[in-house]
Formats: structure tokens, sequence, C-alpha cells
């Protein structure tokens, strides 16, 4: 959301039309008038929080009941959004998401003039079970490469991301990504200059705690959890990965194949 700033020292009460007893207009309505022009003029950007309840009933002069309501009008907009224990934040518009043959977070974020990053949370070698040795076409006792990342646009966190390699292919994998935040990079460090996606299944669940933690969420929350697979130009199985995206700040949307060209 964009839109011009308060100058200091002009304080929002100072620049709004006055909320009137008068007039047959509701003080609640008149309230949400108000808020909804100065988030949409980028008083307040992305995420930001508004000032708390207590503050706005003092600067209109109503009781808390009378705020709410105007607040959960804004809220039934889109506009901004309550979150429980930490306040009403604005509504960042959402990351459309594409997923097709090649799904690059740092591309994908570029693209909407916001700033990707990736930051590193834990590694660690394991030995792979059955399931994600089966996946990558690993022997069953082969070791993997466990790397927990979060990715952020615009330093929001958008999704935090369990990811899988094989340890013998990429053992330098955990130190290329601290360096770069990427994955991308980190596999082109071990030959893969390009990687395509084979499959991704996506559902919708309640985040788990450490989810909640990680992407600031609050009590509640949904989030998208998607499993994917990655190969190289070969075919060859490079990367499983489980993420899950904060559902309130990204859209899915799946890129149709296109179809070979004609000889």
């Amino acid at each position: 959301m964009t839109g011009t700033r308060l100058s200091p020292g002009l304080s929002p009460a100072s620049s709004e039309k006055r909320v009137s007893r008068r007039g047959g207009i509701s003080l609640w309505r008149q309230i949400a008038d108000v808020l909804r022009a100065e988030v949409i003029g980028g008083t307040w950007s992305a995420d930001m929080p508004l000032p708390s309840e207590a503050a706005l009933a003092q600067r209109f002069g109503v009781n808390r009941h009378t705020l709410r309501r105007a607040l959960a009008v804004l809220a039934d907009e889109g506009l901004v959004r309550s979150d429980q224990g930490r306040g009403t934040f604005v509504t960042a518009e959402r990351l459309s998401y594409p997923i097709g043959r090649r799904t690059r977070f740092s591309e994908i974020v570029s693209r909407q003039t916001r700033a990707p990053g990736g930051q590193l949370v834990a590694s660690r070698i394991e030995p792979a079970p059955a399931w994600i040795a089966e996946h990558l076409s690993l022997a069953g006792k082969a070791s993997l490469v466990r790397l927990e990342t979060l990715s952020v646009a615009d330093g929001v966190p958008i999704s935090t991301s369990v990811s899988w390699f094989s340890a013998e292919r990429f053992p330098a994998l955990v130190a290329a990504y601290a360096e770069t935040g990427s994955i991308t990079a980190a596999l082109a460090r071990h030959g893969v200059s390009d990687y395509f996606r084979r499959w991704t299944k996506v559902r919708a669940r309640p985040a788990e705690p450490a989810e909640m933690e990680r992407l600031l969420l609050p009590r509640g929350a949904s989030v998208l959890a998607a499993d994917a697979l990655n190969e190289d130009g070969e075919g060859v199985p490079v990367h499983f990965s489980e993420t899950t995206f904060a559902a309130d700040r990204i859209e899915l949307f799946i890129e149709p194949e296109k179809p070979a060209a004609k000889r």
C-alpha cells in the first residue's frame, strides 16, 4: 500500500475528518471511514501495527466497543487483521506464488518488486528414512543433508521449509546455503545448473506451534503445507522438501505445463 506518510509532528487526529455525534452517521462507521482512508493512503505500511485499541479509542473519544466495531469492518474488508495478543495489523498484499516446472522463491518475489531472503534455521546429517530415500532414489542406508530454512519477502516471513538432499552428492550444501541464502545457488555449486519440479502436493491445516513462532502467526492460524520433489536435467531427484506457507500472505496458483513445440 502506498501513499503520502504524515509529516513528523502531525498526528492523524489533526489531519482527519472530525468524528461527529450529530448528522445521523454512527460513530463506528465514521471511525471506519477515517481509518480506511489512512490505511489506503499509506499512513501505515503493510504488516505495520495500528495504535493500540486504547490509543485509538482515546483519539476518537469513544469506548472500546465502538472502536472494535469499526476495526471489525476493516477486517471484513481485508484491510487489517487482528493477531491475538499482538494487536491489529495492516494486511499485506498477498504474494502470488506460481507452481510450475521451475519454481524459484527468489525469482517469484523479485518479479513482484519485493526483496527475497533466505535464512538458515538449522541443519544436520541424518540417516535417510525409507520414504525419503524412495523419493530421492537412494539406497536405504544413505545419509541425508537436512536443511531447515525460513524464506522472507521484504523481511516478512512467507514460508518455512525442511529440505533433504543426498549427503554424498551435496557434501558442502549447508555451507553454500548459509553463504548464499539460496538453494538454487547452493545446488549450482555442486554442478546442478538447473532443476525442475517433478510434483507438488498441497494441503491446508492448522499451524503448529513452531510454525506460528517462525512465521509470526496468531493462534488458530491456518497454513498451506506443500510437499515437493525436484529433479535435475537428467531426471534424477535432487531435492525433497516440506514447505509451510503463511496462508494469509500467499496465493498459490498452478502454472500449466507448456505444450511441446511442434516440429
